[in-house]
């Protein structure tokens, strides 16, 4: 195991030894559209390509439009808010695309679905692991959204959440290790 692979492991676990990270799909909104997550989704792909040109990343975005957004060529795969079907369509993409990992930009009010639980379905038929950022945590969720949330961070290996106290309101789930952001 070379020295920067060590460097990421964490407790002794390994998601895949990143030489073997070769595709890396960002799940989330992309600019044109204008919102915080597209420009997080954005700059957190470009930030990705850039240290790691030997990785091959891609987009998929949401569109809350109809007609969708000029995106740029990264963008390969458009899901249509409400349509769940787009959803599976998605993750039938992603599995064949050979992605090695996705990188979910979780917020409320980008996915369709009750409490957003379209998302729920791709993730359900994807076959490589999902790293989820929860960019909002409710304090005190109802039991829908509760339940969403409980499903996502069952389905994800990794979450990364931004606030610190965040981290604590996700230590009660017995999903995946919970990478903190300082």
């Amino acid at each position: 195991m070379t020295e920067e692979v060590q460097k990421h492991a964490e407790n002794g676990v390994l998601l895949k030894e990143i030489a073997k990270i070769r595709k890396i799909a960002f799940v989330g909104d992309h600019l044109p559209r204008q919102c915080g997550i597209a420009t997080f989704t954005t700059d957190c792909c470009s930030a990705v390509q850039n240290a790691y040109p030997q990785s091959q990343c891609l987009c998929v975005s949401v569109n809350d439009i109809e007609e969708g957004y000029d995106y740029p060529e990264v963008v390969r795969f458009e899901i249509e808010e409400q349509d769940l079907a787009s959803y599976l369509r998605a993750a039938d993409f992603l599995n064949i695309s050979d992605v090695d990992i996705v990188c979910l930009q979780h917020e409320f009010g980008i996915f369709g679905g009750a409490v957003g639980g379209h998302i729920l379905a791709m993730l359900r038929e994807l076959k490589m692991p999902v790293v989820t950022t929860l960019h909002t945590i409710l304090r005190t969720p109802s039991p829908t959204s509760g339940g969403a949330i409980e499903e996502l961070i069952t389905l994800s290996t990794r979450l990364v959440v931004w606030p610190i106290a965040a981290g604590r309101c996700c230590t009660r789930s017995t999903g995946p290790q919970i990478a903190r952001s300082t």
